[in-house]
């Protein structure tokens, strides 16, 4: 009972802080990070425009119809509180990005990674760039972020790539988790248009979307 009021009082919280969003007239909007060093940085092409369809459908925002794609070197990177970063291959960031990416972390945005298989071993070393002192961290299955607005038991793996479990990762800046990194998951397959991925069941594509739908709830609320 105290579990289910505490999800409905989130609920409440979300609502709240997504109408004031939408007094604003500013269209919310997911920027994805166009990365060096030879992986697929432009994957997922139809997954953040669903995902922005179901941000207005379910959360009644305001937003824009498609992604934005923007170099973490951009001058506009200030502009978005949330970062998608996604990729199959090898990520390279520049001393610049580095910096620039710690700069708007620790000043109030958020990353989320999605690992699309095969970007663990890069992403792990890129990130140390930004938080040299830190260590990716495992998020437990009763951190918020899974649990305020749709009540998740833990990071759903969504496609099958090899038997890994799913897990979420995180780094901190002053007690706010400003980096989620989904490890073996995939909610970027479970948002693509269903030709894409014929094989996700209608009840893992729904997982997907909760997941997302979190994500952005709990970077609205923090």
């Amino acid at each position: 009972m105290a579990r289910n009021c505490s999800i409905i009082l989130s609920q409440l919280v979300v609502a709240l802080l997504l109408l004031t969003v939408t007094i604003s007239a500013e269209k919310f909007e997911i920027a994805q990070v166009r990365y060096g060093g030879g992986g697929d940085w432009y994957g997922d092409q139809t997954a953040v425009s669903n995902w922005l369809k179901l941000l207005r459908q379910r959360l009644g925002m305001e937003t824009a119809e498609e992604r934005v794609v923007l170099r973490l070197t951009d001058r506009n990177l200030f502009s978005y509180p949330f970062l998608y970063l996604v990729g199959h291959g090898n990520i390279s960031f520049s001393s610049k990005e580095s910096q620039a990416l710690r700069q708007y972390l620790t000043r109030g945005g958020f990353l989320f990674v999605n690992d699309d298989y095969g970007l663990d071993q890069s992403f792990r070393r890129e990130i140390k760039k930004v938080f040299p002192q830190q260590k990716l961290q495992p998020i437990p299955d009763d951190h918020p972020i899974y649990h305020c607005f749709y009540d998740l038991r833990g990071l759903p793996k969504i496609h099958q790539h090899d038997g890994d479990p799913a897990q979420g990762y995180g780094l901190f800046h002053q007690g706010r988790l400003v980096v989620f990194y989904a490890y073996s998951a995939d909610i970027g397959d479970g948002l693509e248009d269903r030709k894409i991925h014929p094989e996700d069941p209608p009840h893992l594509r729904e997982l997907a979307a909760k997941m997302a739908l979190n994500l952005i709830a709990y970077v609205m609320m923090h």
